[in-house]
């Protein structure tokens, strides 16, 4: 939310944390950025619609949406419960699904709009242990492609960014107490995982960057692309 509305953008930042994107928000208008935090539950339909309606009717017409939420539940496929599948796919699908949807109703009819909904490297390459996160990325960038072609006529674009290791919570959970190097840098032999090409964990800002390009009037000619910030290690793939 920092860079986009560095960029000029009015943003209603949105997440199932009530108080902590509040708080957010709160500091980054305090340090001049017209940011304004909501609670959100991306898996409740009404709560979606709901928001966008109010979000528009306070701050103006919606003129971009970025997808981020996502949830992240590993383990072998012969051990993992339907209940974990389920959640994964409920907040990085179908949360995906209703926002974009949302989104489109509004944009449609006025001819404009940018859609960035942030994925995975892991839709592109299997992970070991990771089957719903990667199906559900997947899916998603799927979806992203589907949904530009149906609205590229309205003059809506959508795209995809599919990061690969970042530095972020999640992904320091996922490799706690590993020893050496981290372990997506240097590769994973066993889990058919290669390192990355450029030497280090993606920053959140890389991400951002990217997001924000394609919400940018310079990305006015890009739609149905899913654009990789992996440092090279899906090797072009």
């Amino acid at each position: 939310m920092r860079r986009l509305a560095a960029a000029g953008h009015r943003v209603a930042a949105a997440d199932a944390d009530g108080p902590a994107v509040r708080g957010l928000a709160a500091d980054l208008s305090r340090a001049g950025l017209d940011v304004t935090g909501h609670p959100l539950d991306v898996t409740d339909e009404e709560a979606v619609d709901a928001l966008v309606d109010s979000v528009e009717e306070e701050r103006g017409p919606l003129t971009a949406l970025v997808n981020v939420a996502g949830v992240l539940r590993w383990g072998p496929v012969t051990e993992f419960s339907s209940e974990d599948w389920r959640a994964v796919f409920d907040v990085n699908a179908l949360g995906v699904f209703q926002l974009c949807r949302a989104a489109a109703r509004r944009m449609v009819p006025r001819g404009a709009g940018a859609i960035v909904t942030v994925g995975s490297d892991a839709g592109a390459v299997p992970r070991v242990g990771m089957s719903a996160y990667a199906a559900s990325k997947a899916a998603v960038a799927h979806f992203t492609r589907c949904l530009g072609l149906e609205l590229a006529p309205h003059g809506v674009r959508c795209n995809a960014v599919s990061p690969g290791a970042t530095d972020t919570p999640m992904n320091r959970a996922r490799w706690a107490g590993a020893p050496g190097p981290h372990p997506a840098v240097a590769g994973v032999p066993g889990e058919f995982r290669a390192g990355i090409p450029l030497g280090r964990l993606a920053r959140p800002r890389d991400v951002a960057d990217a997001v924000a390009f394609l919400c940018s009037p310079e990305a006015s000619h890009i739609t149905m692309h899913d654009l990789r910030v992996d440092g090279g290690a899906g090797l072009g793939s």
